[in-house]
């Protein structure tokens, strides 16, 4: 084991598992949150370096308690990965308020709840590193996913505003853009989903660009997110007809 600590959200299943089992891998303690608190401590019998620490995000009193008993029993923490994240496509096919508030809620909400939460202890300390796992998604509006998309375009923006006011207390800010990942969350899409990846692709990636690149934002695959990118920038006009074209041949 080494001398550092990351803490990391979402961490009961998908890509928040992974990351959590490939920090362990290399000698990380690592401290993991989510709300099913059987799932972590099945996680942490696995790996004598990981910690449980059960948390609700959408509770901004809890994160702030759960982040000082993580201190207590860790010490420093280096890293602190926020990769909560809910989606329902089938209740996007229309516009269900009651879900749009609670997608909101545990995606944008509950991952600045959990940045209040080391906000302070970053700033006073004068280093350390806060990543937020977006999504590529979040780089334009998609069909069917508009409370998803918009809560993913929130944190995007979020972070970047996070970054300008960190970099002067010498606090790394970064953003994971995933494509898609086969997790319990993507299993429920009912669409081919293209090169689609492991969550350990998606752990192994985010590894290398938390702790050997300095850049801002880590995003994976690149042959499709590259794609997506082009996408972001694209006129409204050619960007609806291309999304109309490819949702047709999705429908047939």
């Amino acid at each position: 084991m080494n001398n550092k600590s990351i803490w990391i959200t979402g961490a009961s299943s998908g890509i928040g598992k992974a990351l959590a089992l490939k920090f362990a891998k290399e000698g990380w303690r690592v401290a993991i949150s989510a709300r099913r608190d059987n799932l972590l401590n099945e996680i942490s019998q696995s790996n004598e370096n990981i910690i449980p620490f059960p948390l609700d995000v959408t509770d901004s009193e809890k994160c702030k308690s759960v982040f000082e008993n993580i201190k207590k029993k860790i010490g420093e923490i280096d890293i602190s990965v926020f990769c909560t994240g809910i989606h329902d496509p089938k209740s996007e096919k229309s516009l269900n308020l009651e879900k749009v508030k609670k997608i909101m809620e545990v995606n944008f909400f509950g991952t600045v709840n959990s940045i209040n939460s080391v906000y302070d202890y970053y700033k006073i300390r004068k280093s350390g590193h806060i990543s937020i796992v977006s999504s590529v998604a979040g780089y334009r509006g998609l069909p069917a996913a508009g409370a998803y998309c918009a809560s993913k375009s929130a944190l995007s923006s979020f972070a970047e505003s996070l970054y300008f006011d960190l970099k002067r207390f010498n606090v790394r800010v970064s953003l994971v853009s995933p494509g898609f990942i086969k997790t319990p969350m993507t299993d429920k899409n009912d669409f081919p989903m293209p090169m689609i990846k492991s969550p350990e692709f998606a752990a192994n990636q985010m590894f290398k660009g938390l702790t050997k690149n300095k850049g801002f934002e880590i995003h994976f695959p690149k042959s499709f997110t590259s794609i997506m990118k082009i996408l972001k920038v694209m006129p409204n006009g050619l960007y609806f007809k291309i999304i109309e074209k490819g949702m047709k041949k999705i429908v047939d």
